[in-house]
């Protein structure tokens, strides 16, 4: 898997994955943090941190998988460094700074991560003056979302005057492998490579005897939703980028859970993107009659792999009701599907379908991946099954600090390839929950447009649900009462709904922009506006 990823590696498609975080300096000592205190932070954890020295050498041909290496060049000032926004500093701005950077590849020759602190943020809605940011990029080769977290644990402490680690630092460099060296290696795992399909082969087939029985009796079904339609996002992507993001009180987010039972917060998240998705859509008039479907990611990380490098994930596909107009109805209906979806992946093994990618010929998986973009299959009709990813993030339920400064809030970023124009995803941090995306900027030229759509879905959901949870104690009191099963409700694309404004809007009432955490509420100045 981690190997899939270089191989998908292209101009258009830097397969890397980070984030947007933003910083109070309050905290730290004398109430500023300079570029120099950041260096040295960093330099006094990288042993905290597999990740963060080591470099990808490829084999010649990619007759085999890439090696991970101890870099002996690595410099830790080319992978950290320091841009200001100019005046007037504000939101936009810094989402169109943060896009350009996730829009460059990483250079793969050197340890596959860069931090790009950002200053200048003096027009941010609630983010006090002399705040900073910091835009991650990090190969998805070497992480995970569950792994990325470890990362970001390396570089944070719980406290802004925690002490540097006292054990020394034992990393020792290693020297780059020549070709003869590394073809050797290739001969190797060719021989080995059958004995491993046997064992993985082994492993698998009590899954697929399961996942065949609960197909027989009905414990899941294998439906035609879970088979998206194509939209103006599974087309072949440019090297352009556009990132945006909205944060929610979390309280909220869990609230809405309530009013549909056995729910989950990830059910939550993805009816709100349904949501956006299907506004957005209507109002270009390319709105398919049949419901949009979102990839999972589902971490299958033991506990005893927290610390390892690469990807430990499978994945589920959730259809996310765009057909359905109540939004109700439509957290039902993806609570539903979802149930089934993990039904499935729970009978075929998660763990397993993992490790079947493992012994993929690495030949192939390059040649197959590489075709696939030069042909040009995503116009061509040849899309993923899915419309979207939503990827959940969990983030430290506790503030955390960097060289001595808060974080204040977290906006995740996700690669994109061709037939996958349009990621998402979704975080908590402390008392906030994010829903963010990333996009082509041909395929989505108005991201403020949509932002404003996953604002207004969210309203939708939440008016409902504070109903639907008012209501409930009040029928409960009056007993059970008969009622007819309501069906989905699917509504026509209204005529009027068009709308392809790219104005800036003020978030409403509930949503904040994503750095906004209550930094006048610590102060005893209450909470402040969205």
């Amino acid at each position: 898997m981690d190997a899939s990823f270089v191989a998908l590696e292209t101009r258009n498609s830097p397969m890397h994955i980070g984030s947007i975080l933003i910083y109070n300096p309050e905290t730290a000592p004398g109430g500023f943090v300079r570029f120099k205190d950041i260096l040295n932070f960093f330099e006094s954890r990288m042993q905290l941190s597999r990740t963060i020295r080591q470099r990808l050498v490829r084999v010649p041909f990619d007759l085999d998988y890439p090696y991970w290496i101890e870099d002996p060049e690595f410099d830790l000032e080319y992978h950290v460094r320091h841009i200001a926004l100019p005046k007037p500093g504000d939101w936009r701005q810094l989402c169109i700074q943060a896009a350009r950077i996730f829009a460059r590849p990483l250079d793969l020759t050197r340890p596959p991560w860069e931090f790009t602190v950002v200053e200048g943020l003096e027009n941010i809605p609630n983010v006090p003056k002399g705040s900073f940011a910091m835009v991650t990029k990090v190969h998805h080769a070497a992480i995970d979302g569950m792994s990325g977290i470890d990362l970001m644990e390396a570089m944070h402490t719980l406290s802004p005057d925690e002490a540097p680690p006292t054990a020394p630092d034992s990393w020792k460099p290693e020297k780059v492998p020549n070709p003869v060296e590394l073809l050797g290696k290739s001969y190797f795992n060719a021989i080995i490579n059958p004995l491993k399909q046997i064992e993985v082969a082994a492993k698998a087939a009590p899954g697929l005897a399961k996942a065949l029985k609960g197909l027989v009796a009905k414990e899941f079904n294998v439906s035609g939703e879970m088979i998206a339609p194509k939209t103006r996002f599974n087309r072949a992507i440019s090297g352009h980028r556009v990132v945006e993001g909205r944060s929610v009180p979390l309280a909220d987010i869990k609230a809405i859970r309530n009013a549909v039972p056995g729910a989950k917060v990830n059910d939550v998240f993805l009816t709100i993107i349904g949501g956006a998705m299907r506004k957005y859509l209507l109002a270009k008039d390319d709105l398919p009659k049949k419901t949009l479907t979102a990839m999972a990611p589902i971490s299958v990380r033991a506990k005893d792999e927290k610390g390892d490098m690469g990807n430990q994930v499978a994945a589920m596909i959730a259809p996310l009701g765009t057909h359905i107009a109540d939004p109700l109805e439509r957290m039902q209906f993806v609570h539903e599907r979802t149930t089934n979806s993990k039904a499935m992946t729970d009978a075929m093994g998660a763990r397993n379908m993992t490790e079947v990618s493992k012994v993929s010929p690495a030949l192939w998986m390059s040649l197959g991946a590489q075709l696939y973009t030069r042909l040009g299959l995503a116009n061509r009709g040849v899309g993923p099954v899915f419309s979207t990813v939503v990827t959940n993030v969990p983030g430290p339920p506790v503030p955390i600090y960097s060289s001595g400064a808060r974080l204040e809030s977290m906006m995740g970023l996700l690669c994109l390839t061709d037939g996958l124009g349009l990621g998402h995803v979704v975080q908590s941090y402390t008392d906030e929950a994010t829903i963010s995306f990333t996009a082509c900027r041909e395929l989505l030229p108005d991201p403020e447009f949509y932002v404003q759509c996953i604002e207004d879905s969210f309203h939708e959901l939440r008016d409902a649900a504070k109903a639907a949870n008012a209501a409930a104690p009040a029928a409960k009191a009056e007993g059970p009462a008969k009622a007819a099963p309501k069906k989905a409700s699917v509504t026509k694309k209204p005529a009027a709904t068009k709308r392809t404004t790219t104005s800036r809007k003020t978030p409403a009432k509930g949503t904040k922009r994503v750095a906004s955490r209550k930094t006048a509420a610590r102060k005893g100045k209450g909470t402040p506006k969205a």
